[in-house]
């Protein structure tokens, strides 16, 4: 006990003192309206470094809480508070785009919802199934074109003929992912029979059970946004997500990514460019 009672003593004696309940560290004589009073003049304050799924994974994180998010944003994160509702960066806003690092990549956390192209163009909002069928340009809609129900959660589907259009579909610095961009992200997370997993969003929120597999480790918090196919009608919202790459097949089909409520793994197929699917953004 004597030992113990010395130790802590000489604790308090090498920087740490406790002055009417005001805590010291580096000084003698804490500021009276400071609890915790840190000064240095050749060190820092290093706040609990986390990744986001580290971040998300706590419960009822309480207003005010601090960290450094490893992964948030490129190139080696940033500062984080929060507010009460959400996780926001040290000048009061969230993440540009909301990005995550997944190993040599940067993407985007949220699916696309632009309604014009990089330079200014508006891109056509078409809700006729006929008129969708018959496209050969580019064009988005919202899922059953009903934006007050889907836009906030699951964003905007385009067609092919909108990702590949020369004036540019994703915002400057950033770009729609190509099949072997897909693939890279694949491989990273330990191959496309468990990939999904990693990238979808964890529970039933929007998955529907039993959401297989998912764990989010990677913060790609992929969501079931389901897709319109090439006749114009809408289907599997909370089933699967669809996701286009920049690659075509050939004249009429390209590649895409799906994520499904019912497997682990990436899906990757080849579908009609008049299909609407989501959109994620990779940076340049």
């Amino acid at each position: 006990m004597k030992r113990l009672y010395f130790l802590f003593a000489a604790f308090l004696f090498n920087g740490m003192t406790q002055a009417q309940q005001n805590v010291g560290i580096g000084t003698p004589t804490p500021a009276a309206s400071a609890q915790l009073d840190v000064s240095s003049t050749t060190k820092g304050f290093l706040p609990p470094r986390l990744t986001q799924f580290q971040r998300d994974a706590m419960t009822n994180p309480v207003a005010g809480m601090m960290i450094w998010c490893s992964n948030c944003v490129a190139p080696a994160g940033e500062m984080q508070m929060f507010n009460g509702i959400k996780w926001i960066n040290m000048t009061g806003g969230t993440s540009p785009l909301g990005t995550v690092i997944i190993c040599t990549q940067v993407w985007t956390i949220k699916n696309l919802d632009v309604d014009r192209y990089r330079n200014g163009d508006p891109i056509p909002n078409v809700t006729d199934p006929t008129a969708w069928a018959a496209l050969t340009t580019g064009a988005y809609c919202y899922y059953n074109n009903d934006s007050t129900t889907y836009a906030d959660t699951y964003g905007k589907l385009y067609n092919w003929y909108a990702v590949n259009d020369p004036r540019g579909l994703a915002p400057a610095g950033w770009h729609v992912p190509t099949n072997p961009e897909w693939t890279t992200i694949e491989t990273c997370l330990g191959g496309a029979a468990i990939a999904g997993g990693a990238m979808k969003e964890i529970g039933t929120t929007h998955w529907t059970t039993p959401n297989t597999g998912a764990t989010n480790s990677s913060g790609f918090t992929g969501l079931p946004g389901g897709s319109r196919n090439g006749s114009g009608s809408f289907n599997f919202v909370s089933l699967f997500g669809y996701w286009w790459s920049a690659t075509e097949n050939n004249a009429t089909i390209a590649w895409n990514r799906i994520l499904g409520y019912s497997f682990g793994n990436t899906g990757q197929g080849t579908y009609n460019k008049n299909h609407g699917f989501s959109v994620r953004c990779l940076r340049d």
